[in-house]
C-alpha cells in the first residue's frame, strides 16, 4: 500500500469515528483485560505491514476509546477538537517539523509567533509579554512559576539558574486552599515543597479569600481563574492590588477560566487578571484544539527567557525570528502552533467569545433542568462547571448508561458529580438529553 493510500484509509477511519461519536456510548465499553487481549501479545519478530498495523490498532482500541470529541462528554474540563484545528494538527504530524527553533522550522516559528500574538490580544494580556505553547497547563504553570522564582531571587541578589537553590534566600509562596493539584506539582518540580507554601483559606465556592491573604513583602502568590469543581474565580483585582503594594508576583492558573476574558459578558469574573505577572491556560480546554497544548505568558520577558532559555554552539540563531524553545521547557517538540493558529483563525475574536458564552449558558440550562427535577446543585454556576449532589452509585449509573460521561468528585465532604461543558459541538438538545439521563439515574436509586 502506498503512503497516499494508507493516509487515505487513516482519514476514512478517523472520519468514521468522528461521524459516530455523537451517538456512541460516551464512555469506554471494554475493560482493561479485553483491551490487553486485543492489542497485546509478544513483540513480533518481523515487522507488520503499515496498513495492517493501522487496521488492527483502530479495531482493537475502539472499545476502549471515550467519546471525548463528542457533544456529551463532560469529564475533566475537556474540549473537543475544532475541525480547522484538527485538520491543522493532521498537517503538523505529516509535516513532521521539529518546531523548537526558527532554523529547524521557519514556518513553525512564524505561525507560533502570529498565534501567540493573537492569544495575548484575545486574553487581554500585555503585548510585550513572553509567551510559549507547552504540553498543557501543568507545564505552563511550571514555566510561569520558574520565571517568578528567577525574578524574586534575582531581586535578592541570587542567580538561581547558576547557583541552584541550595543556600538561596527563602521564597514565600501563597496558594489558595482550593488550588489545583497541578499547581502543587509545579511548585514541587521547582524545588518548593508543600511545607513551604502558605495556604490561604477559600470561600464556600472555592475562591481564595483576599482578606485572608497577608502579604508583607516579596512573595509568589498563586491565584486561580476557574476552580476545577465549581468554576469560581479568585478575586484577582484585589489580589493583584495587594501584590503591587508589597512587591509580590502574582501567577494566575487559568487553565479554563482565563478564557472568560475573551467574552465581554463574562470577563468581569476575571477582572484584574491582566494585572498579574504570569498566566497559564490550556488550549485543549476552551480553545478546543487537540491535545497537547497549553499556553504560558509572562509579563517580564527577561525573567521568562532567563528561566527557560538555552544555548549551545550548534544552536544557530536568527535574531529576527522567534525560537519557540526559548519560552518553554522543551527542546524537540511538535508544531502545536499550527492547530492554535487554525482554531483562532477559524473562530475569530467573536467566535471564541460565542463559544465560551454558549457553553456557560448550556451549563446553566443543565443546572436548571436537573434542579427542577430534584437533584441538588452544589455550586453557583458562574462558568461552565456544574456540581451535582449525587452519590457514587448514581454517578456510576450515569456513566454506565452511556448517554453522557461526567466524573465523580468530593465537594466539601460530599460526594458529587462534576459536569464540565467545554465542547464546541454541544447543543441544547445534548444538554437536555443529558439532564434527562441524570434525573433517570437519580430516580432509579429511589
Amino acid at each position: 500500500m502506498t503512503d497516499r493510500a494508507l493516509l487515505a484509509r487513516v482519514a476514512e477511519l478517523a472520519a468514521d469515528h468522528l461521524e459516530s461519536v455523537g451517538e456512541r456510548h460516551a464512555g469506554p465499553i471494554a475493560g482493561f483485560d479485553e483491551l490487553r487481549a486485543a492489542l497485546g501479545g509478544p513483540l513480533p519478530e518481523a515487522g507488520v505491514a503499515p496498513d495492517e498495523v493501522v487496521e488492527e490498532l483502530a479495531r482493537g482500541a475502539a472499545p476502549g476509546l471515550v467519546a471525548s470529541p463528542g457533544p456529551r462528554y463532560f469529564g475533566f474540563v475537556t474540549g473537543g477538537a475544532l475541525p480547522a484545528a484538527l485538520g491543522a494538527d493532521w498537517l503538523a504530524s505529516a509535516w513532521d517539523q521539529n518546531s523548537f527553533s526558527a532554523v529547524s522550522s521557519p514556518a513553525a516559528s512564524v505561525v507560533e509567533e502570529i498565534a501567540c500574538g493573537w492569544l495575548l490580544e484575545l486574553l487581554g494580556l500585555p503585548r510585550e509579554s513572553g509567551i510559549g505553547l507547552t504540553t498543557g497547563a501543568q507545564m505552563a504553570n511550571v514555566t510561569g512559576l520558574a520565571a517568578a522564582r528567577h525574578a524574586l531571587l534575582a531581586r535578592a541578589g541570587w542567580d538561581v539558574e547558576e547557583q541552584g537553590l541550595a543556600g538561596a534566600p527563602p521564597l514565600r509562596v501563597f496558594a489558595g486552599g482550593e488550588a489545583h493539584v497541578t499547581l502543587w506539582r509545579a511548585l514541587r518540580l521547582l524545588g518548593i515543597g508543600r511545607a513551604q507554601i502558605e495556604v490561604v483559606p477559600a470561600d464556600d465556592q472555592g475562591a481564595m479569600r483576599a482578606d485572608a491573604l497577608h502579604l508583607d513583602g516579596p512573595a509568589i502568590v498563586c491565584a486561580q481563574a476557574g476552580n476545577v469543581n465549581s468554576g469560581a474565580c479568585d478575586p484577582l483585582a484585589e489580589i493583584t492590588a495587594a501584590a503591587r503594594e508589597h512587591g509580590a508576583w502574582v501567577h494566575v492558573d487559568g487553565a479554563f477560566g482565563l478564557w472568560a476574558t475573551a467574552s465581554p459578558a463574562l470577563r468581569g469574573l476575571v477582572a484584574g487578571a491582566g494585572d498579574a505577572d504570569s498566566w497559564a491556560t490550556d488550549g485543549h480546554k476552551w480553545l478546543n484544539v487537540p491535545y497537547d497544548c497549553g499556553v504560558v505568558a509572562v509579563r517580564d520577558r527577561e525573567a521568562h527567557a532567563a528561566a527557560m532559555g538555552m544555548s549551545a554552539a550548534y544552536l544557530v540563531r536568527d535574531a529576527t525570528a522567534r525560537s519557540n524553545s526559548d519560552w518553554v521547557p522543551e527542546a524537540s517538540r511538535r508544531g502545536r502552533g499550527f492547530a492554535v493558529y487554525a482554531a483562532l483563525r477559524s473562530l475569530g475574536r467573536t467566535g471564541v467569545a460565542e463559544l465560551v458564552e454558549r457553553n456557560c449558558a448550556l451549563a446553566r440550562r443543565l443546572a436548571e433542568r436537573v434542579s427542577a427535577g430534584g437533584v441538588e446543585v452544589l455550586n453557583d454556576v458562574v462558568l461552565n462547571q456544574v456540581l451535582l449532589g449525587l452519590e457514587e452509585d448514581v454517578v456510576a449509573r450515569v456513566q454506565a448508561g452511556g448517554v453522557l460521561w461526567a466524573g465523580g468528585t468530593v465537594w466539601h465532604g460530599r460526594p458529587a458529580m462534576r459536569v464540565s461543558v467545554s465542547n464546541w459541538s454541544t447543543t441544547e438538545e445534548d444538554v437536555d438529553r443529558s439532564a434527562d439521563a441524570i434525573l433517570s439515574a437519580a430516580r432509579a436509586r429511589g
